[in-house]
């Protein structure tokens, strides 16, 4: 076990259960039940300074397309719940293979105005690993120190008006990169955490 992976899973069993089951994400419809189970792979890259990966999705996609975003999709019948599906979802689209994660654990589930309960699950995983993004589905993909993804002062609350109503998001600066919505809030919300893990890398 790396040194890395026990801390974080030191930080998530002290944590557990803490600030309710999951994110609710203001305008989410009040019936969880009837959101679509999602999930997403959260890779930390063990290193002196620690990275996380992220993709960028294709520009073609019906969803969420250009966006930055965590390897992960719907939940099958098939996985083998949350876990399974973030494992299977980052080996479809950037083959990074399941054997090489060195899962944490989920944490609460984020829900989305966009029909989803998303949970996101922890992993750490070796330098060196080659990625492959599938095509049709990433455009890309790129680090960003833990570090930096932690600090608060780089969690902007931006505001939009959408259908004639505010809404708040989360916004994470970054070179080249717009981090926002879905993703920055799942970092957001994993922060404490993680911060907690790390503890003066953060």
């Amino acid at each position: 076990m790396s040194s890395l992976a026990d801390r974080l899973r030191r930080s998530f069993a002290a944590t557990v259960g803490d600030d309710g089951p999951f994110l609710r994400d203001a305008g989410t419809m009040d019936d969880i039940s009837r959101l679509a189970p999602a999930a997403v792979l959260v890779p930390i890259i063990e290193a002196s300074r620690p990275r996380v990966l992220l993709t960028v999705r294709h520009e073609a996609l019906r969803a969420h397309a250009g966006q930055v975003a965590f390897p992960g999709g719907r939940v099958d019948p098939e996985d083998d719940g949350p876990v399974g599906a973030a494992l299977r979802e980052a080996w479809e689209e950037v083959r990074l293979p399941s054997e090489r994660v060195e899962v944490i654990g989920p944490a609460r589930p984020y829900a989305t105005r966009s029909g989803y309960l998303i949970t996101p699950v922890v992993g750490v995983i070796p330098e060196g690993i080659a990625f492959f993004p599938q095509q049709s589905e990433v455009s890309g993909v790129f680090e960003v120190p833990l570090d930096h993804l932690l600090e608060e002062a780089n969690h902007l609350q931006r505001s939009v008006t959408f259908e004639g109503l505010p809404r708040q998001y989360y916004e994470i600066d970054w070179p080249d990169q717009r981090i926002w919505g879905v993703t920055a809030g799942l970092i957001v919300d994993l922060a404490p955490r993680l911060r907690a893990a790390l503890g003066t890398l953060a």
